[in-house]
């Protein structure tokens, strides 16, 4: 990730550059302004001297420099503020403040923040900080060098040292998660209880590979990872039952681990199984399943229990593999049904 800091330096460099080869000169005292209007640095109310003003209100239609901004600060493509910011700033393109920012900043690509992103940073691409505070929201990527105190949400990637919660499209990265990380994919923390995706890699979570056996002899061979709490399920298998098809199983699900003693744990799982021969027709399987589970050895643990069942297929694939429906329902193209079963499986934990 150093790669995002790398550029996050160099888009700063530029955006100063400019900034000090347009200006000769700073003043030393504070000067301020109500308002700042222009076209592009230094066509504007403030002029070639705009980086040495406090602004209350810029509008731009291309692009504004200035010192500080205090209250509303909109340009039609870039917004550069040598030191702070606090209130709204909205640009097309992008945020670039040198210092920190307390208050909104809408960008429609990136916002670049120095230091500290008190407020809510909302990028259509990218957040770049060192710090964060309540949130920050981004279409691709929200990258801190620091902590977050809220809440990191991206279409992508999040990465922080210390947040709280992290929700993203794929992939979320931290050390030490307070709440929740949420993520299509994958997680990656040092410290998170409770993750939610397919693969979580928690340096003080679990991991364990295993064999799950249900009530129409569908075995699969699982991977279940994740923090002390929830965990992320995915498995592929086959079906031993059924006389018509070959059917190949592909499973996915969130499980959570209820700790009773030392050795004896119930883990609680909600499972999504599909089993297909890749011809016409789908079988797919919903499961809530509670699974006492007991660990001997060091690494062994071995469990078993009940489950309840809700399956929808067509075309007959796999009709032979359930008869026994506490509810169900046939149409000419598909069958829905809900039963009872049960699981047994043995996994090796590291």
């Amino acid at each position: 990730m150093n790669i995002y800091f790398k550029s996050y330096k160099i888009s700063l460099a530029i955006g100063f550059f400019f900034i000090g080869f347009s200006i000769s000169a700073l003043a030393q005292e504070e000067r301020t302004r109500l308002m700042h209007i222009g076209l592009i640095y230094p066509i504007s109310s403030n002029g070639l001297n705009a980086a040495e003003f406090t602004n209350k209100l810029s509008l731009h239609a291309i692009g504004g420099v200035s010192k500080n901004e205090t209250g509303v600060a909109i340009s039609g493509v870039t917004t550069i503020i040598k030191e702070n910011a606090k209130g709204v700033q909205i640009s097309g393109v992008a945020n670039v403040i040198g210092d920190s920012a307390d208050g909104v900043q809408v960008a429609g690509f990136m916002n670049l923040i120095r230091h500290n992103a008190k407020g809510l940073p909302v990028a259509g691409f990218l957040n770049l900080s060192e710090s964060a505070g309540a949130a920050q929201v981004a279409g691709f990527s929200n990258i801190t060098r620091e902590s977050v105190k809220g809440v990191q949400v991206s279409g992508f990637l999040n990465k922080a040292k210390d947040v709280n919660t992290q929700i993203s499209g794929f992939m979320n990265i931290a050390k030490n998660v307070k709440g929740v990380q949420i993520a299509g994919l994958i997680n990656i923390a040092d410290s998170s209880d409770y993750t939610i995706a397919l693969l979580n890699f928690v340096k003080n979570g679990e991991k364990s590979v295993g064999i799950i056996v249900d009530e129409t002899a569908t075995t699969i061979a699982s991977f279940r990872s994740g923090g002390r709490v929830l965990y992320g399920i995915v498995g592929v298998g086959y079906n031993f039952k059924s006389d018509n098809n070959s059917l190949y199983g592909f499973e996915t699900g969130l499980g959570a681990h209820i700790l009773v003693a030392e050795k004896f744990r119930v883990n609680a799982e909600l499972a999504n199984l599909m089993l297909s021969d890749f011809k016409s027709g789908d079988y797919l399987k919903h499961t809530l399943r509670i699974l006492p589970a007991f660990k001997f050895a060091d690494r062994l643990e071995v469990f078993a229990g009940p489950s309840i069942n809700y399956v929808d297929y067509s075309k007959g694939k796999g009709e032979d593999l359930t008869s026994h429906y506490l509810w169900k329902k046939k149409s000419e193209k598909d069958f829905k049904g809900l039963y009872l079963g049960f699981n047994v499986g043995v996994q090796y934990i590291f």
